[in-house]
């Protein structure tokens, strides 16, 4: 034995010791820093995930979490009406408007704005005038003739009418609405609720995405999960026939086959995981494992045949399309799509899922805005109406947040773009517009904010996107400053620099 070799070989042997001695220790003292942060609530929840005995993911991204504090609300059912929907004609009566129709709006408001298409030269005011407004509920709250169905749930709903944004083209707005910033790469609200809560769900995505019409801008950058793992991501679920494309198994291959394959890509993804502790590694093995069990449980969620005739007529699940759809629709069969959708968001709520985003565009509605808004309108009015009711009466409205939200809302000014022959249409407004919700620990039968005599701008009580944000995070019993995803050196949050809770809008 050569001498020298023996020597350096201890010399290698007592390095490794007090390597393993070292980084033990590290790892101990780590291990129960982090249980302490974490009972604390102070590391996110990707942070308080332990790994089993085998060095394998322990458990599910998924698993549900413990709320910063108690919040009242459990679900949320978020409905973006891609393209925004003219608050003018359906929200917020401005009386003072029609007795300025057709006339010129001052310079100094025009100062310094930016618009879409419209022309603010030779722009003039332009009034709801083929709208009624009526006084609905035990509050009285005025919504147009377009929403008798919402109408119905006057005494359920919050109205805000001074949401107010920095972006005034589609995908942009529609970024800050789902985002909290108007930049890619970044989380979506749902992903940011399923990352802090988990879900309930043990068969079906945390957060699943439905659509109708035409589709929207943004596209799949609305249900992204940006820089957080991918498991938090939207699924996009399809209304009829299949669910998720390509869930079913191609023929020839036996559920016992595949089980035995994802428990060997189980087993090879955990080895993996323990060497390199990569989070997408464990969405990885969530995602094959959800996967296998959606096959039974999302074809069930899907078929309609134990729900009774009633619930689908008040639904209208049914409904044939009228004509004269222009940009709402999105080929045959778009009401009964819509319908169909808000059904589904109810029934997975009642199986655990903790986000629903329906989608339906468009609403951009730059010209033949009378008779496009009226088909759009009738399309989303009784099935929406019908959701919240039917939430209610099943005892879950109270847990379930329903919101109608969009990204911005549209001029007083008729818009009067190079060729168009006539004004018809709305431009793009971010600087007060229209939303509300209803349940999940909000005060319903309420107005809250106020935009100016024509709509142009927020006279009181504004409210910004960050500030929706923050406030339904709280109904879900989150700060939003402590839910934070560090990312490329920095503590990222839904609601960015800004942001506040608004404490009217809570019950």
């Amino acid at each position: 034995m050569n001498p020298w070799n023996s020597a350096a070989a201890e010399q290698q042997l007592q390095r490794t010791r007090r390597d393993f001695l070292l980084s033990s220790a590290s790892g101990v003292g780590a291990a129960g820093l982090g249980a302490l942060l974490s009972g604390d609530g102070l590391l996110g929840p990707q942070m308080a995930v332990a790994d089993d005995a085998m060095g394998g993911a322990a458990a599910s991204p998924l698993a549900p979490q413990s709320s910063h504090f108690p919040g009242k609300a459990k679900a949320c059912i978020f409905i973006f009406m891609a393209g925004a929907p003219s608050q003018l004609d359906l929200f917020d009566p401005k009386p003072k408007l029609m007795e300025l129709h057709g006339q010129k709006m001052p310079e100094s408001l025009l100062k310094g704005v930016r618009f879409a298409f419209l022309k603010p030269d030779t722009a003039t005011l332009m009034a709801p005038t083929e709208r009624k407004w009526q006084r609905h509920g035990e509050c009285g709250m005025e919504l147009s003739d377009l929403l008798p169905h919402i109408g119905q749930c006057a005494d359920d709903i919050c109205l805000i009418r001074s949401l107010h944004s920095e972006q005034f083209n589609h995908h942009p707005g529609q970024l800050l609405m789902q985002c909290g910033r108007a930049q890619f790469g970044l989380p979506v609200m749902g992903s940011w609720l399923t990352y802090g809560l988990g879900s309930e769900s043990q068969n079906l995505p945390g957060y699943v995405v439905l659509t109708a019409g035409r589709g929207s801008s943004g596209g799949a950058t609305l249900w992204q999960s940006g820089f957080l793992p991918s498991t938090y991501s939207g699924v996009l679920f399809r209304s009829q026939g299949e669910p998720v494309l390509n869930l079913a198994n191609p023929d020839g291959l036996p559920p016992s086959l595949q089980r035995k394959g994802l428990d060997v890509l189980r087993e090879v993804n955990s080895r993996k995981y323990a060497t390199m502790h990569d989070p997408e590694i464990s969405s990885r093995i969530a995602s094959y494992e959800l996967a296998f069990r959606m096959q039974a449980a999302a074809p069930e969620l899907i078929d309609l045949s134990g729900e009774t005739p009633q619930t689908l007529e008040m639904y209208g699940v049914d409904r044939k399309d009228p004509s004269g759809g222009g940009r709402g629709s999105g080929g045959s069969s778009t009401y009964s799509t819509f319908a169909r959708n808000c059904l589904l968001a109810r029934r997975m709520v009642e199986r655990g899922v903790r986000f629903i985003n329906i989608i339906h565009a468009s609403w951009d509605h730059h010209s033949n805005l009378d008779r496009e808004l009226s088909w759009n309108a009738g399309m989303a009015d009784q099935p929406i109406a019908a959701l919240i009711q039917d939430l209610k009466q099943r005892g879950m409205l109270d847990e379930t947040m329903v919101v109608w939200g969009t990204e911005f809302g549209r001029t007083p000014l008729g818009e009067n773009r190079n060729g168009r022959a006539a004004v018809t249409g709305r431009d793009h407004h971010p600087y007060a517009f229209s939303m509300f919700l209803a349940g999940g620990g909000v005060r319903g039968g309420q107005v809250y904010g106020k935009s100016d005599e024509i709509g142009w701008g927020v006279a009181e009580d504004p409210v910004h996107i960050n500030d929706l944000h923050a406030t339904m995070l709280h109904l879900f019993g989150l700060d939003h400053l402590r839910l934070t995803y560090r990312f490329q050196g920095r503590d990222f949050r839904l609601t960015d620099v800004g942001g506040h809770v608004v404490e009217p809008l809570l019950a």
